[in-house]
């Protein structure tokens, strides 16, 4: 039994730190964008943290509808390990779906700053947050299907080569951004559109990069993944939508509610806002390994998923949440003993006139420090659960916890209450905390609710 589980935790490391790499590398590529923009100042980075916002709104929607293709491979690889049609018809039908779900979200992102109004933000911050949207939204389509061929690769347990080529990219990102910000290499300065088209050209290097690697790796090749691409396939269409949808509102209501968090921040005022742009996207670096270790268990639980192996199924999830949790209890100890010289790497604490935006950015850390281990357990335990392809109750969770709990609660304590940016920030603790709650209990009782097969 003891050899049963080192054998797993033994193929679940393995195949999470590629992941967990190349989801901070990806955060990375994000964290670059913001570093580029506070060398332009504060008002920047509070013009760039709301478009990046609204566009990671509709980014992360789209990512969870493509995940899909991760659990459908892996049950189908556990069912028939050398299946090939039936994978290569799941990873086309992810891409088409990709393409109907981008096509009206550029409609929606190409209205930035009217939206950014209608929300009540400042009208020169909407202004400015709306140049780098029309730069920023074309990445959309390219970064998901880079996610489609990485979901690929990671379900049939070979995802090195994403992590390659997402290291790739963020030197890509980082010389694309300096010479469009700033005006360098010849290239015209551009401000914050520069920065959008960067990341623009930094996502399409991704894909095709990738995409690359898969027609020429031998191990891939065999998949014919570009044969009759536009060939109709209805019944796995319908699949991809039927899994990927539930998975897709569940991190829209996740993301929304911190982005949600962001236009409070800016109904609060442009130093909160500033210091909630740095502390989410240190939070947000921190999530990349959970986030890793729960796509993993994605992939094993779906393979014991296909095999009907319940003991498996077992093995796979609790050793992931175990991983997962383990992980969040030393990096709430990092944000509780350093937040300091994690927000320096932002923008110059020692200057006076940052001081307040670095005073409330260190104080959000130490209420982040507190939610690590909620945040942790309900990224592993809905990655579980989309192993054994259980997506829509965790659907309902993330509605209740979130918007009913987290933003209820983050709203009275940030207005009535007077406490202002803490006050969102413990909401989001509240929340964070009933989701992981309820996707725990669901796992543990998964065979009484007839999830197992």
């Amino acid at each position: 039994m003891m050899s049963l589980w080192r054998r797993e935790a033994g193929a679940l490391i393995a195949l999470a730190l590629p992941m967990i790499a190349g989801n901070i590398a990806w955060a990375a590529i994000a964290a670059t964008d913001l570093l580029l923009l506070g060398r332009r100042g504060a008002e920047s980075v509070a013009a760039g943290a709301l478009a990046i916002n609204l566009f990671n709104a509709l980014l992360i929607f789209g990512m969870g509808l493509v995940t899909a293709a991760s659990p459908l491979i892996a049950t189908e690889r556990g069912r028939r390990p050398h299946s090939i049609r039936d994978v290569r018809r799941t990873v086309h039908q992810t891409l088409r779906a990709a393409l109907l779900f981008v096509i009206p979200a550029w409609a929606v992102l190409w209205q930035c700053e009217n939206i950014l109004l209608t929300m009540g933000q400042l009208p020169d911050l909407a202004r400015e947050a709306g140049r780098l949207m029309h730069g920023l939204q074309w990445a959309l389509l390219p970064f998901l299907g880079f996610t489609t061929l990485r979901n690929f690769i990671g379900a049939l347990e070979r995802p090195f080569w994403g992590l390659v080529i997402m290291l790739a990219a963020i030197p890509v990102n980082v010389v694309a951004g300096w010479a469009l910000i700033f005006g360098h290499l010849g290239a015209p300065a551009l401000g914050l559109l520069g920065a959008g088209l960067a990341s623009t050209l930094s996502s399409s290097f991704l894909f095709a990069g990738l995409l690359a690697v898969i027609l020429i790796d031998r191990r891939f090749r065999r998949f014919r993944l570009m044969g009759r691409f536009w060939r109709s396939d209805r019944d796995r269409h319908r699949q991809v939508w039927a899994l990927g949808l539930p998975i897709a509102i569940t991190l829209g209501f996740e993301t929304s509610v911190f982005n949600a968090s962001a236009f409070l921040m800016g109904l609060i005022g442009r130093d909160a806002l500033a210091a909630h742009a740095v502390a989410i996207q240190i939070a947000a670096l921190m999530f990349m390994v959970p986030m890793g270790i729960g796509q993993a268990a994605t992939v094993r639980v779906g393979i014991a998923y296909g095999r009907r192996d319940h003991a498996a199924i077992g093995r796979a999830g609790w050793l992931a949440l175990m991983i997962g949790t383990g992980f969040a209890a030393c990096a709430a100890a990092l944000l509780l003993l350093a937040p300091r010289m994690l927000v320096s790497a932002f923008f110059d604490t020692a200057d006076p006139a940052n001081g307040r935006t670095a005073a409330l950015a260190i104080g959000f850390l130490a209420i982040a420090a507190l939610f690590q281990l909620a945040d942790a357990a309900q990224a592993v335990g809905a990655g579980v659960l989309r192993g054994v392809q259980d997506t829509t109750m965790p659907m309902i969770f993330a509605l209740a916890g979130y918007w009913v709990v987290g933003i209820g609660v983050g709203t009275l304590l940030a207005f009535p209450l007077h406490l202002a940016g803490l006050g969102i920030w413990l909401g989001l603790a509240c929340g964070l905390g009933v989701v992981a709650l309820l996707l725990v209990a669901r796992w543990s009782l998964r065979a009484r609710l007839g999830l197992l097969p």
